[in-house]
């Protein structure tokens, strides 16, 4: 005996996606900013230094010196001279006078004015140790600054945000299908079979 079978054969339904993702762009363009210096006021003085050299009492060692002091010195030694002169010219007369008293008054003198003394060489200047003065005064800068800040200015510029949605599309990419099948199915009537 044979019995019926039933044959199913089936197809799954099957979806599709389409996704578009979201985009999101962020446009941020600089800020803006401006920076004014102006320049520093600065203001300096100097007195320069003053170095002053004073050589007149090395010069006069030497016997180099001002008009005025080598007259006055030039006077005192004529003076000087003169009443030297004068002394040894009293004390000639005086001794011409008292000729009868003895003596060679004339020999001797012209022994002193024919024969005088030889000079003796030799270093006869030696400089002074503080013959020169040397004075200095150190120059002298002053610096005054004035300080001028910076100026500074800065714009910002807002961000921009775009946005695009996303979705989400569905679709039936398979359709779902179901079949059914009998076989081996008779129906016996009066003196037939039919097989369905």
């Amino acid at each position: 005996m044979q019995l019926p079978q039933i044959r199913i054969q089936q197809q799954a339904a099957q979806i599709g996606l389409n996704i578009q993702s979201a985009q999101l762009t962020i446009e941020q363009t600089p800020a803006q900013q401006t920076i004014e210096q102006q320049q520093p006021e600065v203001h300096i003085t100097t007195r320069p230094g003053r170095l002053t050299i004073d050589q007149s009492k090395a010069l006069a060692d030497v016997g180099i010196m001002p008009v005025k002091q080598s007259i006055q010195n030039w006077a005192n030694n004529a003076m000087q001279a003169a009443i030297s002169g004068s002394r040894q010219k009293q004390q000639e007369g005086d001794r011409l006078m008292k000729i009868e008293h003895g003596g060679s008054p004339l020999v001797d003198f012209a022994k002193q004015i024919g024969f005088s003394q030889q000079k003796q060489l030799g270093i006869d200047w030696i400089p002074s140790a503080d013959g020169v003065e040397i004075n200095y005064e150190p120059a002298e800068v002053h610096i005054e600054a004035e300080v001028r800040p910076p100026v500074i200015q800065a714009a910002s510029t807002p961000t921009q945000f775009h946005y695009q949605r996303g979705g989400v599309e569905t679709y039936l990419e398979q359709q779902n299908w179901l079949e059914i099948d009998i076989a081996d199915l008779t129906f016996q009537g009066y003196q037939f079979e039919l097989e369905i």
